[in-house]
């Protein structure tokens, strides 16, 4: 059984929690904890603690956590009761972090844990968040990557907040990072968008993005699009906007072609109207309403969401020190 060990140099040491979520991870983890525990055994200025946030997984995941938390005294777990979406999974973790610091990583190995004693170097320097951006991409498709960038390049240009791009959660947050993220309650959440918004000291650290371990990427492009949407409601409005003015240029043209007309008949008499022209007219005007609706929709349902004041996750089991 690994346990910590109690010397005065320990209480000296920083405490960090290293947050990892987890959904049907049974392939990945057994290589994972053997990667925790290696890193565990060898610091000298960092004191670990790993907490998984299992989000309602239907393999083995749970019991190999369990199993792992037994022998292993910085070891934490919560389960949640049923999958509420990582990100909501990473903010029960976030909240129940009781440490100097946090580092988020994911199960599937992706962003390599051997490098957090560099990112924690930065952070002893007296950084608040220590953000991992990704330098290459292995095993990810050139549309992933495209989608991707171009992502975060319109999120940049239509928030009014500065995000950093090609970074995910990989990051080591300063406790002070940590109790802002906790007062942001909302219910669709973009952490990503978030950790922009909190500001506080921040610094970039190069890393090169390794392929999955074991198992299946969880996010589809249904998946990845819908948290985009997330990100771009939940910081900017920005399309309603645009949907604004866009309905006051199509609405000005229509006027100025109504004009038009009205002043042909007057000048050279009725002219047999044409189908394809006014095809095209109905056609755009129907488009841009139903676009316009559809933004005012996406905002209307995430003020739906927020104001039935539902928790954002419920937990199942935990095992958390106080």
């Amino acid at each position: 059984m690994s346990e910590r060990k109690n010397s005065s140099e320990d209480s000296m040491k920083r405490t960090i929690t290293v947050l990892i979520p987890c959904y049907n991870e049974q392939e990945s983890l057994p290589i994972l904890f053997d990667r925790m525990d290696a890193l565990v055994s060898q610091s000298e200025t960092l004191d670990y603690t790993l907490l998984f946030v299992d989000d309602g997984s239907k393999d083995d995941t749970r019991p190999l956590i369990k199993e792992y938390a037994s022998k292993h005294s910085y070891v934490e777990y919560i389960f949640l009761s049923r999958n509420f979406g990582k990100e909501k999974a990473m903010y029960a973790g976030i909240e129940n972090v009781h440490t100097d610091g946090l580092v988020i990583i994911d199960a599937d190995l992706q962003d390599p844990p051997e490098l957090i004693p560099q990112m924690a170097e930065l952070w002893m320097q007296g950084y608040d968040d220590v953000y991992a951006r990704r330098r290459s991409r292995e095993g990810e498709s050139w549309l992933k990557k495209a989608t991707s960038r171009w992502y975060y390049d319109l999120l940049q240009k239509v928030s009014g907040v500065a995000i950093q791009k090609d970074t995910g959660d990989f990051r080591l947050l300063d406790r002070k990072c940590i109790d802002a993220l906790k007062r942001l309650d909302e219910s669709e959440r973009n952490s990503k968008a978030l950790f922009s918004w909190i500001g506080f000291k921040k610094i970039e650290f190069l890393y090169d993005r390794d392929k999955r371990v074991a198992g299946k990427t969880k996010w589809n492009y249904l998946k990845l699009f819908h948290l985009a949407m997330d990100g771009i409601t939940s910081f900017t409005t920005a399309p309603l906007k645009i949907a604004t003015w866009v309905g006051s240029i199509v609405s000005l043209a229509a006027v100025i072609y109504a004009i038009v007309i009205l002043v042909k008949t007057f000048v050279w008499g009725i002219d047999v109207p044409g189908y394809a022209s006014t095809m095209v007219v109905v056609l755009i005007l129907g488009g841009v309403q139903l676009l316009s609706l559809g933004i005012i929709g996406e905002y209307l349902g995430r003020i739906f969401m927020q104001t039935k004041g539902r928790p954002n996750y419920l937990v199942q089991e935990q095992k958390i020190s106080e």
